[in-house]
């Protein structure tokens, strides 16, 4: 069975849909941190911003590689 090709538009709205889910689920990560710092739980909140912050790498990482940056 042959693989179907996808072009290069098809290509980048995946890719689209992709990276906009993880720049809203590390924001909504932040979010939920910021939330738990200002009802006081800090000890928690670390844990969910650095969780946040690593999604957030994840997602800069992606575009990187995916997309050529030009000047």
């Amino acid at each position: 069975m042959a693989k179907k090709r996808l072009s290069k538009q098809q290509e980048f709205e995946i890719m689209k849909l992709v990276l906009d889910k993880f720049l809203w689920l590390g924001t909504a990560i932040l979010g939920i941190g910021m939330y738990k710092v200002i009802v006081n739980d800090i000890e928690n909140s670390l844990g969910l911003f650095i969780a946040g912050v690593v999604v957030l790498i994840i997602f800069v990482v992606l575009l990187v590689r995916e997309y050529e940056i030009t000047q």
